[in-house]
């Protein structure tokens, strides 16, 4: 059976997708975020809860603040990257459980009421809206650096608050020259899938 998406698009978002490592100076628009976000908005979360968050870093000051709190091997690229993202997850996004799942306001207190519960359902469902976000991104014609080398407890201090979990930064932006690595292996059907 084929897939219904057009093999380019395949190609695209996935078979020849790679994380980036290097960029061009080639800008990336507020207008490129808004439709990553407008495309992506409409993947899956439980109960709608839409906890993902994302700051925006274009300010040399911002960089700079960021940056210090990279792996060392992750600094050079997020310090030349047209735009980077920190992506994290709301452990308060119950408070908008009412707007989001209508059909069901009690939800915010009947599920989500204690802040372990909150952390857990926030951590997967903004992973999976992360997962999301760089797809997203590669629907743009862009590449994404995704990375999780960093101090998050640093970066959650610099830009974010208590009820804000660091997920990954990624950079974002037009490839740049040799900007991937070799295509990594990756497990076969037969090693993934099983039928009971």
């Amino acid at each position: 059976m084929s897939l219904a998406l057009d093999p380019a698009a395949q190609d695209l978002l996935f078979r020849e997708a790679r994380t980036a490592n290097t960029f061009t100076d080639e800008p990336v628009t507020d207008e490129q975020v808004q439709a990553i976000y407008d495309l992506v908005k409409f993947g899956p979360t439980a109960f709608n809860q839409s906890p993902l968050r994302v700051v925006l870093v274009r300010s040399a000051e911002g960089r700079e603040r960021l940056v210090k709190h990279m792996a060392e091997g992750n600094q050079a690229k997020t310090s030349t990257a047209p735009l980077v993202a920190i992506l994290a997850a709301d452990n308060e996004f119950h408070e908008e459980i009412p707007a989001l799942l209508p059909h069901f306001p009690q939800a915010k207190d009947a599920f989500f009421s204690e802040r372990p519960v909150r952390e857990s359902a926030a951590l997967l469902n903004a992973a999976l809206q992360a997962a999301y976000f760089i797809i997203g991104i590669r629907a743009a014609g862009l590449a994404a650096g995704p990375m999780t080398g960093c101090d998050a407890a640093g970066i959650q201090k610099e830009f974010l608050d208590d009820d804000h979990t660091p997920l990954m930064v990624v950079n974002i932006g037009k490839p740049g020259e040799d900007a991937w690595f070799p295509r990594l292996p990756r497990l076969s059907y037969d090693e993934v899938v099983t039928t009971v």
